[in-house]
């Protein structure tokens, strides 16, 4: 037996914690209510890190009309420590202190100067926020907002962008199928399988082993040549005040479909009111900021406009965004979806285009939709591309969770 090798391989044994470092590290957990309990004083960047999250935690469960927490209202205060949560925890934490710091205290109007939005950490939900208070942003922060604005959605073009035109392209390519293909558009998988029936055994030359061939009597290409526009696409978005997700993607990915020569996109934001954003489509900030977060929603109106614009169904694909919390007549909203189906529209609802799943929405028009033909769902912004490929294609959608689905 090799003693040697067997010490040498075997996994090293975990030395338990001394008491002191298992009190400090209960010490950070459990806040700053714990100080007497554990012992345990903090001290340099242990106690920084403690005073940041005490700041916006150290309130928790604490009576309704008393402190709840460290910040107080001033910008100073909070830009002090927007910078002390920079230094000691990693972007993604940041992200979601941010988040927290403006829901649990209020900290919404701060974000209305300069010098506040140049403190934060930008991401999809802070431009969420900033859409919410367009109309009371005064002119000296406007500038700033777009600014902020404009780094989240370079970084979401940078990431979704090229995924985005490859799989496009390729269904559009698809999608156009021909049966008379030049030789460099044939697709050679379909061709084959389309003509195995065809297949002939045929005798090897000079007496050597049998060899088989298939006669291609049908060909399958691809309609690459031609650089016109294949198919209409039109996302018709929900603007009420917990689509702020879905608004900042999709104006992304319809400033993406946009770019593409084969694809004739139309983008329309709804509340109570449609508001027709495609001339914007070359630059998505703009679109964002011509939207306005929060208010009613007018499904029929909205699905009524879109169909207006319908001119070749069969080449069409309507995307409603949409928690189908409807303000107008449920009914007419069926029937036009039912209708657009009927013309040759492929028609898609997603209750949700973001990193955070369904929220809630109305189970009882979903599963109406569903019987329709047009299962809703919630939809990642990854998953997005693969959606649009199947709709262009009209083959069934990959839907995740179908068991979750209404």
């Amino acid at each position: 037996m090799d003693t040697a090798s067997d010490t040498a391989t075997a996994p090293p044994a975990r030395t338990p914690a001394p008491d002191g470092e298992r009190m400090r590290r209960w010490r950070m957990v459990l806040g700053a209510d714990s100080a007497e309990a554990t012992g345990c004083t903090l001290t340099g960047q242990d106690a920084a890190m403690d005073g940041a999250l005490d700041a916006l935690y150290g309130g928790a469960g604490k009576k309704p009309g008393g402190r709840s927490a460290g910040l107080g209202a001033s910008a100073p205060s909070v830009a002090r420590w927007l910078g002390d949560i920079r230094t000691y925890f990693p972007s993604s934490v940041v992200q979601v202190m941010q988040r927290d710091a403006i829901d649990r205290l209020g900290l919404s109007a701060l974000l209305l100067e300069p010098e506040m939005l140049e403190a934060v950490e930008a991401d999809v939900h802070l431009v969420g926020t900033l859409l919410s208070l367009n109309k009371a942003m005064p002119e000296t922060t406007k500038e700033t907002a777009r600014a902020v604005v404009r780094k989240v959605v370079e970084d979401l073009e940078k990431r979704l962008e090229s995924r985005t035109r490859a799989t496009l392209t390729g269904a559009l390519d698809r999608s156009a199928r021909i049966s008379r293909p030049r030789h460099r558009d044939i697709d050679w998988d379909r061709t084959i399988r389309a003509n195995l029936k065809n297949y002939l055994t045929l005798p090897g030359a000079d007496g050597g082993p049998d060899t088989g061939t298939v006669v291609p009597e049908r060909l399958i290409g691809y309609g690459r040549a031609s650089q016109s526009v294949k198919k209409d696409v039109i996302l018709c978005i929900d603007q009420s005040g917990s689509m702020a997700a879905s608004v900042v993607y999709a104006s992304v990915f319809g400033a993406v479909l946009a770019s593409m020569r084969t694809l004739a996109t139309r983008l329309v934001v709804f509340d109570t009111a449609v508001v027709d954003l495609t001339d914007q489509l070359d630059d998505p900030v703009d679109v964002l900021f011509g939207t306005q977060l929060g208010g009613g929603t007018d499904i029929n109106r909205a699905l009524a406009y879109c169909q207006s614009k319908i001119t070749r169904p069969a080449d069409t694909v309507v995307v409603l965004i949409s928690d189908l919390y409807e303000g107008g007549i449920r009914d007419e909203m069926l029937k036009r979806v039912a209708a657009m189906k009927a013309s040759g529209v492929q028609f898609v609802t997603l209750l949700a285009l973001s990193d955070e799943g369904a929220p809630a929405y109305d189970h009882e028009h979903a599963a109406a939709l569903g019987a329709l033909g047009a299962p809703a769902f919630a939809c990642t912004p990854d998953l997005f591309p693969d959606i649009m490929a199947a709709a262009i294609e009209k083959r069934p959608l990959p839907i995740p969770d179908r068991e979750a689905q209404p």
